[in-house]
């Protein structure tokens, strides 16, 4: 069984490896920069410093709501927020289109963190773009959260389809499939699942979290 302080160390590790692109690419601008005497050439690089930053602050923004105890927010969440989060990452992205419907103006903290991740993944399985869908409603006392991500190209890691359901064995956890392992105990604390289902051109994820 993988411990509490296990999960936030594959979680940290996510984190790190997701932020070590933008952060690195601030470190080559600044670089870049200070030895840069062409004038256009040195608003190319601050044009390229000022999208580094942006994507940096999109993820750790992303990364404290998803992952952290997301201080600020009660146990309700407006879902303005999430929506915001997952926009950003995706207008970061550049080659996925957004689809939204979640309804209501707030959603259980736990909810929105699992909501969050199901997009990740989805985001993560478009490597050559396409179309994520995220929805989510409230009803007969349960959250119910859908998420679809399709596209000419799905990359989907079997590990993480395991983590999803509980089957992957705890030893074998990373930090690309610590996410997927996360969300499913906090939707088992819940009383609830999670489900996918992986075709040749569409990725859907599913759960259900029964309100307290």
């Amino acid at each position: 069984m993988t411990s509490s302080t296990d999960l936030a160390a594959l979680l940290c590790s996510r984190l790190c490896h997701d932020m070590l692109s933008p952060v690195g690419a601030l470190s080559n601008g600044i670089e870049l920069l200070r030895d840069e005497r062409d004038a256009e050439m040195r608003a190319r690089c601050m044009e390229l410093l000022e999208q580094s930053a942006k994507i940096s602050a999109d993820k750790l923004k992303f990364f404290r709501l998803a992952y952290g105890a997301a201080g600020g927010f009660g146990d309700s969440v407006p879902t303005d927020e999430p929506r915001q989060l997952i926009e950003a990452l995706v207008g970061d992205n550049g080659r996925v289109a957004l689809g939204w419907a979640v309804s209501g103006e707030m959603l259980p903290k736990a909810a929105v963190k699992v909501l969050l991740n199901l997009a990740a993944i989805g985001l993560d399985a478009l490597p050559r773009g396409g179309e994520l869908q995220v929805g989510a409603e409230s009803r007969e006392g349960a959250t119910e959260i859908a998420v679809r991500a399709a596209g000419a190209k799905i990359a989907f890691d079997p590990a993480v389809g395991q983590a999803l359901d509980g089957s992957l064995p705890p030893e074998e956890l990373s930090g690309r499939t610590a996410p997927a392992h996360l969300i499913r105990l906090i939707a088992e604390a819940q009383g609830g699942g999670l489900q996918y289902a992986l075709t040749e051109g569409a990725l859907v994820m599913g759960a259900v979290l029964p309100e307290a």
